[in-house]
């Protein structure tokens, strides 16, 4: 594996983090307690592994290459609607860290009532920044391959 094999791998951790909120927002819902700690537990490790990955390939890409991102330039007229949804992504990335790390906290320590309060914040947002991870991904290298 390769530094540029990490984008790819990093879309794939992100739609599991997806996949793994989504389950285990089912299984609470369903008032499985157990199956949704496991899945949130894991949704947590799998952000963090994307998180160590993502630093991995932007430090490397900058120490290797003399810049850590890919523009989206083509096509012209999607780049504005690329631009929101990376700007929307980046800015919730950077607040859902602390409100992950809170809300999980909160659960290890049996503080249920609170938990549910920032809970109820927190899942939309993780959600929305791991969707939009596999988004951005699928933009700049599947879709509109920008070179």
């Amino acid at each position: 594996m390769s530094l540029t094999d990490l984008p790819a791998v990093n879309a794939c951790l992100n739609g599991l983090s997806a996949i793994l909120l989504t389950t285990g927002y089912v299984f609470i819902r369903r008032g499985n307690k157990i199956a949704h700690r496991n899945c949130m537990v894991s949704a947590f490790v799998t952000s963090t592994i994307f998180l160590i990955c993502y630093f991995t390939y932007h430090i490397g890409m900058r120490m290797l290459y003399g810049k850590a991102h890919t523009e989206f330039r083509d096509p012209e007229w999607f780049r504005p609607i690329y631009l929101f949804i990376l700007f929307t992504h980046l800015t919730l990335a950077v607040a859902i860290v602390p409100m992950v790390l809170v809300t999980l906290n909160r659960a290890i320590k049996g503080r249920i009532e609170l938990h549910k309060k920032i809970a109820r914040w927190t899942w939309p947002l993780w959600m929305y920044v791991s969707v939009t991870g596999v988004v951005i991904y699928l933009l700049l290298y599947q879709i509109f391959p920008q070179h």
